[in-house]
C-alpha cells in the first residue's frame, strides 16, 4: 500500500491531510490499519506527549425528561413516565456536595430538554452549584440546551450563552454535534438544531472565551464521507477559533435505542471502526491538542489500545452516569485513578491528574 504509506509519512513531516486522504485512512480494511495506528500515536507522541491524562469529575443529569425523541437515545422518558425524573434543589445540593467530598474539580451538567425548563432554569441550576462549590469548574449544557433555553425565554442563543456565563458556566459541553451533516441528523435526530446553528452557537461560545468539547456519535447511519465532513467542520472551526479544548468521539450504544430497534442502524461501530476513528483524528486534526477516549462508550480494554492509536486522555472519575447506561452500557459509572494508574502503567506511560482546560489542579 504506497499510497497508504506515503500519506502517513507525509503527515508526520507536517502535510495537513486532505478530506479525499482522510478518507482513504477511514476506510482502510487490511493490515494498514496498524500502520494508520501507529502513525497517529507517534504524532500524539510529538504533539503532547507521553502523560495519559484525566479529570476528577462527576456527573449530574438533573433530569431525563425531554421533548426530543432522538432515535439513538436510551435515557429520555417524557414527563409523567414512571422512569422519569426531575431532581429537586435539595438533591442537586446533596449531590454537589457530595461531589467535593470526592475531592472533584469539575462537575459536568447535560440533561433532557424538560417541557418547563426556561433560559433561567438553566442558570439557577449553574448558580445552584456556584454557591455549593464555587471552587469547582462548571461544565454544563451544550448548544441543543443553549437553544432550548434561548427560545422558550425569547432571547437570542448569544444572550443565553452571556447569562450562563454569569450566572458561572466555566466550559461548555460540545455535544448534540452528533453528525454534522443534515441528512444524517433527520434521520436520527430531527428534533435537534441543525448543523448550521450548532456551529453558530460553538463560535458564539468560543468568542465570549468559553472554551468547550468537540464530539461525535458515530457507528449508527452515517458514512465514512460523514464522519470525514464531520471533522472538517470541527477543523475549520478550531483554526478559526482555537476555542476546543479536546476532540472525544463517542461510539454509538445500540441495545436500547429506537434507532437500532426499528433497523434503521447498525449495531454500533466494529473493533476496526472504533480505532480508526482514533487515529484517523489525530492525523487529520493537526490543531487539536488533546483526543479523550470514552472509556463509558469502550470500556478499559479498549480505551487502552486507543492510547495507542492517538489518543491520551481517559476523560474522567464521572462518579455517575445515566446516558450511556439507559442506552444499554454497563459499568459506566466510575472508573477510579487507581485502575487508570494500571491502564497507563502497563503501555509504559505516566498517569497525570489534570483540570477541565488540561492545567495542574
Amino acid at each position: 500500500m504506497p499510497g497508504l504509506h506515503r500519506i502517513l509519512d507525509d503527515t508526520l513531516a507536517g502535510h495537513i491531510l486532505s478530506e479525499e486522504e482522510a478518507l482513504l485512512l477511514l476506510t482502510t480494511k487490511d493490515r494498514g490499519i496498524f500502520a494508520i495506528a501507529e502513525a497517529a500515536d507517534r504524532l500524539r507522541e510529538g504533539r503532547c506527549g507521553d502523560a495519559v491524562t484525566y479529570v476528577r469529575n462527576q456527573n449530574i443529569s438533573v433530569t431525563n425528561c425531554c421533548v426530543n425523541a432522538c432515535g439513538f437515545c436510551g435515557f429520555r422518558r417524557t414527563a409523567g413516565d414512571a422512569e422519569s425524573f426531575l431532581f429537586p434543589e435539595e438533591v442537586i445540593r446533596r449531590k454537589v456536595r457530595e461531589a467535593k467530598e470526592r475531592g472533584v474539580t469539575e462537575i459536568c451538567t447535560v440533561s433532557g430538554l424538560h417541557p418547563d425548563f426556561t433560559a433561567d432554569s438553566y442558570t439557577d441550576i449553574i448558580r445552584l452549584i456556584r454557591e455549593e462549590a464555587p471552587e469547582v469548574h462548571i461544565h454544563a449544557a451544550n448548544p441543543m440546551e443553549v437553544a432550548y433555553g434561548a427560545e422558550k425565554s425569547g432571547i437570542s442563543t448569544l444572550e443565553m450563552l452571556e447569562r450562563m456565563q454569569e450566572a458561572g458556566l466555566g466550559t461548555l459541553c460540545g455535544t448534540a454535534a452528533e453528525i454534522l451533516t443534515d441528512p444524517v441528523r433527520k434521520v436520527i435526530c430531527p428534533g435537534k438544531i441543525d448543523t448550521a446553528t450548532w456551529v453558530r452557537i460553538i463560535k458564539e461560545a468560543h468568542a465570549l472565551g468559553i472554551l468547550t468539547t468537540a464530539t461525535i456519535m458515530y457507528g449508527h447511519v452515517e458514512t465514512p464521507a460523514d464522519i470525514v465532513a464531520h471533522l472538517s467542520i470541527l477543523r475549520d472551526i478550531q483554526e478559526e477559533t482555537k476555542g476546543f479544548t479536546e476532540f472525544v468521539p463517542l461510539s454509538f450504544i445500540h441495545y436500547n435505542t429506537p434507532l437500532y430497534r426499528q433497523g434503521i442502524a447498525r449495531a454500533g461501530a466494529t473493533g476496526r471502526e472504533d480505532l480508526l476513528m482514533y487515529a484517523v483524528a489525530r492525523l487529520y486534526l493537526h490543531n487539536f491538542g488533546n483526543i479523550q477516549v470514552s472509556w463509558v462508550k469502550h470500556g478499559i480494554k479498549f480505551a487502552q489500545l486507543a492510547l495507542l492509536a492517538g489518543a491520551n486522555d481517559l476523560g474522567g472519575t464521572m462518579f455517575e452516569e445515566s446516558i450511556s447506561k439507559g442506552a444499554g452500557a454497563t459499568n459506566t459509572d466510575y472508573l477510579d485513578p487507581a485502575a487508570m494508574e494500571r491502564m497507563a502503567d502497563d503501555i509504559g506511560r505516566p498517569l497525570v491528574q489534570r483540570t477541565t482546560q488540561y492545567g495542574v489542579p
